[in-house]
């Protein structure tokens, strides 16, 4: 064990997890359990929509149908309590991985610094879902390819297995390729005799490793769908999608300050390719501040070694005794069983947020559930889990740029438009956030009336059923 604090940094993340409310907080947490729910009930992955109004029977595969599968698991034997374990044992993997990986080539102090970074990173994707079931994956990919590097070596074959699950797990598989091709690059550029033979070998390895990302049920798509959902137009009206805010400290802000520091302070230079690379995790980070969570910690793992071997390292042994070891682990597992137990012993309530319109949907009578509804964006995953189909949801890559480019422009509050759609679809009833421009529309709209209004949710219907629920 070489690093002192990795067991303690995991217990912390894990314990963050099972007991942060914002975890649960994301509107895809839902659809992802139906769909993982639908795929053990009918023991074959989806290849079809099963859920949508408007998009029932189109194509879609789900990416990451084995986290999906993984959740839909974990919530059936302990319901949200489950998946809070399920993710907060993903988070203590990971940064046990990532501290352990640090603390090969850093002194107690840097590593913790480094780790510090990549946990601020971290944080505003800390969410259930699939991205933070493969981050420990991603790290020990990354920790995997590193090492190889650092010894003067290709990777060793069985690391292919890590990139397997990754690809299963979540889409951004295609990454862990385009490391293995740029760290290969730089060994080609390493001095010494055998450069190209191990250069050959990282070529091979890489060759290998793009082969192993078509064993999904996406295929070839699902190797190329980042690059496809990258070009998107229609992402730019998402959130997670949308740039970076700079009106706050942003964690990569902070990644760029450090590197800074230690490059103009410090006078740490990074291999050329690492810079460049380094350079790219910026770029998407600003572009998309869903992509601080890659630039905090690959690029801290990307530095740690040529920093530690600029500035200084800690020891190359076990820096704690095999003799302290045991009390140490007897009281981080201690400490884990009460957190866990704790945790299953607080029942979870989901309650009303952005994305659950929990005591509205209440509000709505069986019979008009089973109706067609026009939902805001953020509620679909909801519905889609309470079994409501909804007209649109969180799967931009299901219903595409033309769709949502319209379903935009509806939401700019034109009545003519809303009430064609009304027609077109046959809605019966509308559930979405008070501030929306359609609120006010349907107030106004002849034959519509409230149904139940909160400060999450509006329910609109058409007054034949608000009648038929209240009589």
């Amino acid at each position: 064990m070489r690093d002192r604090f990795g067991p303690w940094v995991a217990l912390a993340a894990c314990g963050l997890v099972l007991f942060a409310p914002a975890v649960l907080g994301d509107g895809d947490t839902f659809w992802q359990i139906a769909a993982g729910d639908w795929m053990l009930a009918h023991h074959v992955v989806l290849h079809a929509d099963p859920f949508s109004l408007t998009a029932s029977g189109r194509p879609w595969v789900p990416h990451e149908w084995l986290s999906e599968l993984a959740m839909a698991a974990a919530f059936a034997a302990g319901g949200w309590g489950g998946l809070l374990l399920l993710f907060g044992a993903a988070a203590g993997a990971g940064f046990w991985l990532l501290a352990r990986s640090l603390a090969r080539w850093l002194d107690p102090t840097l590593a913790l610094a480094f780790l510090l970074l990549a946990a601020a990173s971290v944080m505003p994707g800390l969410l259930a879902r699939p991205h933070m079931l493969a981050f420990p994956l991603l790290i020990a990919w990354t920790d995997g390819l590193l090492l190889a590097r650092s010894r003067g070596r290709a990777p060793r074959w069985p690391l292919l297995l890590v990139l397997l699950l990754w690809a299963n797990l979540h889409a951004s598989f295609p990454l862990g390729v385009a490391l293995s091709a740029a760290l290969g690059l730089e060994a080609s550029g390493a001095a010494g005799v055998e450069r190209w033979r191990v250069a050959w070998r990282w070529a091979a390895f890489t060759l290998a490793a793009a082969a192993v990302c078509l064993a999904t049920p996406g295929g070839v798509e699902g190797l190329f769908l980042p690059l496809r959902m990258l070009g998107m137009t229609a992402l730019d009206h998402i959130e997670e999608w949308q740039g970076t805010d700079f009106s706050a400290l942003p964690p990569a802000e902070l990644v760029v300050l450090a590197a800074l520091y230690l490059g103009l302070g410090r006078g740490v230079r990074l291999p050329p390719v690492r810079l460049l690379v380094l350079l790219a995790l910026v770029h998407l980070a600003f572009v998309h501040r869903r992509d601080q969570l890659l630039l905090g910690v690959i690029g801290a793992m990307l530095g740690a070694e040529p920093v530690g071997r600029q500035i200084g390292r800690g020891m190359p042994t076990c820096a704690v005794p095999q003799a302290n070891w045991a009390p140490r682990a007897g009281c981080a597992a201690a400490a884990l069983a009460a957190l866990v137990a704790l945790r299953l012993g607080v029942p979870v309530v989901p309650r009303d947020g952005p994305t659950a319109p929990v005591a509205a949907l209440a509000h709505v009578p069986p019979g008009l559930r089973e109706e067609p509804v026009l939902n805001d964006y953020a509620f679909g995953g909801y519905l889609i889990f309470s079994g409501v189909r909804p007209y649109v949801d969180s799967r931009a890559d299901l219903y595409g740029d033309r769709f949502l480019a319209g379903y935009a422009a509806l939401l700019g509050g034109d009545r003519d438009r809303l009430a064609a759609m009304l027609d077109r679809y046959g809605v019966a009833w509308t559930i979405l956030p008070p501030g929306s421009r359609l609120v006010p529309l349907l107030d106004a709209m002849p034959g519509w009336r409230r149904l139940y209004a909160d400060g999450t949710a509006v329910v609109h219907a058409r007054a034949a059923q608000v009648l038929a629920a209240r009589s």
